[in-house]
């Protein structure tokens, strides 16, 4: 600790002092002085080294330029597009291996499932089916605890044997609901500052609050944590 203070204190001394003190200026030497003539002496150098200080910044102030106006800078819009959000009507109904999801806005059926690797795909139908048509085959008949899915879900999983293969049955009736929807925008912004579009994603919070994410990307999807 000791040796630390030194350096401190030297370092803290006006510049005339440490000046004088490295330049052998002229006065009686420290161990020469008496108590009342040691006081006087740096009470000496003090007021020396004040009167140097003030002559400098007095000479610092009629030399500095006067100081410019600030330039108004107006920021330039982003162009990179903003998120959506909205509430959406949705319906969705989970299956033994995987879950549907119909977008009212669109008219969509989102298939959501798992290949035997474990890789999540998802998949894309328009909804088919029309009003006035069957809404179920009651030659179809699940066994106890599933259900067979109805209207566009029914239709897409009847008429799709890979889609029905892939999904089995619906362990869950139909729910149909208004969430919170959101797309996030993709792509990149050029040096022209262009945004050139590029795929995105889309979050979609089901039913049991869980957010299901979309990504165009790779036509893949995940539940965010």
């Amino acid at each position: 600790m000791r040796s630390m203070l030194k350096p401190l204190l030297i370092a803290s001394l006006p510049p005339c002092l440490l000046m004088m003190a490295g330049c052998g200026a002229a006065g009686p030497a420290p161990g020469d002085l008496t108590g009342t003539a040691e006081g006087e002496f740096v009470l000496q150098l003090a007021a020396t080294g004040r009167s140097v200080m003030e002559t400098a910044t007095a000479e610092g102030a009629a030399t500095v330029a006067p100081p410019r106006p600030t330039p108004t800078i107006t920021a330039s819009p982003d162009p990179f597009p903003t998120r959506v959000k909205a509430s959406i009507y949705v319906a969705e109904q989970p299956f033994e291996g995987g879950w549907m999801f119909w977008l009212q806005p669109n008219s969509q059926i989102w298939l959501i499932t798992s290949d035997a690797s474990g890789q999540n795909i998802w998949s894309v139908y328009d909804d088919s089916f029309i009003e006035g048509e069957a809404e179920s085959d009651p030659r179809i008949v699940p066994p106890a605890g599933r259900y067979q899915p109805i209207r566009g879900f029914g239709k897409l999983w009847r008429q799709n044997p890979e889609v029905r293969q892939t999904l089995g049955w619906a362990v869950e009736q139909e729910q149909g609901h208004t969430t919170t929807y959101k797309y996030y925008h993709g792509g990149q912004v050029d040096d022209a500052m262009q945004y050139v579009p590029g795929p995105g994603y889309h979050e979609v919070e089901s039913l049991s609050g869980d957010d299901f994410i979309f990504d165009e990307a790779t036509f893949s999807w995940r539940i965010d944590d």
